[in-house]
């Protein structure tokens, strides 16, 4: 770069900002990196964690801050505002993709997630021919990418942030668990993808044909998800097996004392674009038992203990092999370390820093083309957000379709 030339400015833009959750800890863990080595960098949101809104800035300031030569690092999770906003923009563009459940997963549980899943993975495609890089957050996620016909494409991996399992547990809650029996541990939101359906079969096996002195703990959130949630205590009636703890949202002080008693981890999950639990439990020195699907295998990296066949009584046996022959268990705990070496090993920053220059370097593709009014529709949907949001009244008044410009709200 020539002496006075501008240095182009890396931004990162998402939908949302949550705090404690894997996209989270990577989009922070990004913009330290890209500031150490001298970027200005921010982080545009539509909405975020309270406890994180001071790092952010709201996505309709992004507008101001683009110039053709910066680099939008666009995390794709689901179709959004932001999204569309970034795309319109002259700047250079990484995708950082995050992997989309597919809709189906959802249906006769979730109708907006239906909806809002299944236009995300279709608006993916818009972004073909408007990224510089494509980049999955897996190997899983990255032959997606390729599979939709992105040029240009590679892994930026997730390398884990642990420290909120270094804390002290809660000592309350680890006294109420850490017993004589055995604890079956999963972490993962409650939603349909997890299959806790399936986890609760498998229990109730391994409970009933073999160790009635088990219990299963489903650590995480079931917000907005309460159906499902019904329908997993309706599974447990009709099952008649006890002892099935969901807990819903925890701290990290909870979370660490719920991997502290654990004595092996489970997971059913059908679709998964990485899934950090498996690996906090690499962390946690438990044994893992997963389901082969998506990117698990990979995510496992060799360790642990796969399974393809999803049949009650079979995973009741290999839980059952598990937790009672402690020479396996530390067969398997010396497969998770080396695999959990193996991850923390990796150069996040310097393979970061390297697709950045790679994306800058770039030849210029041609700027994205939007509809005239973009810009104008822009601000009419901002102005009718003001109005939902400060005169709702007056907001419940309006037409759903203004017939002069056709805009939807």
């Amino acid at each position: 770069m020539s002496a006075g030339a501008r240095r182009p400015q890396v931004h990162q833009v998402l939908a949302t900002l949550g705090y404690g959750d894997a996209i989270g800890h990577e989009v922070l863990g990004i913009q330290r990196v890209l500031r150490a080595a001298g970027y200005d960098s921010e982080i545009f949101v539509e909405t975020a964690d309270p406890r994180l809104e001071d790092l952010t800035v709201d996505f309709r300031e992004l507008a101001h801050a683009s110039h053709p030569d910066n680099l939008l690092i666009h995390h794709f999770s689901i179709g959004s505002k932001a999204s569309r906003i970034a795309y319109a923009l002259p700047d250079r563009m990484a995708l950082v993709y995050h992997n989309i459940t597919p809709p189906e997963c959802f249906v006769d549980i979730h109708k907006l997630l239906v909806r809002l899943c299944y236009h995300g993975r279709r608006e993916l495609g818009a972004y073909v021919n408007r990224c510089d890089l494509a980049l999955g957050d897996s190997e899983f996620n990255r032959q997606e990418l390729e599979t939709l016909g992105f040029p240009v494409t590679g892994v930026l991996p997730v390398v884990p942030d642990f420290s909120h399992l270094d804390g002290p547990a809660n000592d309350l809650l680890a006294r109420q668990f850490d017993d004589e029996w055995t604890n079956v541990l999963f972490v993962g939101r409650v939603i349909p993808n997890k299959r806790i359906e399936d986890l609760i079969r498998f229990f109730a096996a391994y409970k009933f044909k073999y160790n009635p002195r088990a219990r299963l703990l489903i650590v995480g959130s079931y917000g907005g998800f309460e159906r499902y949630l019904t329908m997993l205590h309706q599974l447990i009636g009709r099952l008649r097996v006890p002892d099935v703890h969901i807990t819903g949202h925890v701290s990290n002080e909870e979370l660490t004392a719920f991997y502290d008693v654990a004595d092996v981890f489970l997971c059913a999950s059908q679709h998964e674009g990485f899934c950090v639990p498996i690996v906090e439990a690499f962390y946690k020195r438990i044994p893992v038992l997963a389901l082969a699907r998506t990117a698990v295998p990979a995510t496992m990296d060799g360790a642990g203990v796969l399974y393809e066949n999803p049949d009650p009584s079979e995973v009741a046996t290999l839980l059952d092999i598990v937790v009672s022959d402690t020479a396996l268990q530390d067969r398997i705990l010396a497969t998770e370390d080396a695999a959990l070496e193996r991850l923390r090993a990796r150069d996040f920053g310097g393979t970061l820093l390297r697709f950045v220059d790679k994306a800058l370097a770039a030849p210029r593709r041609p700027e994205p083309r939007v509809a005239w009014d973009f810009w104008q529709q822009c601000d009419t949907t901002d102005r009718i957000e003001q109005q939902r949001l400060f005169r709702p009244s007056l907001y419940k008044a309006l037409p759903t379709v203004t017939r002069a410009s056709g805009i939807h709200w």
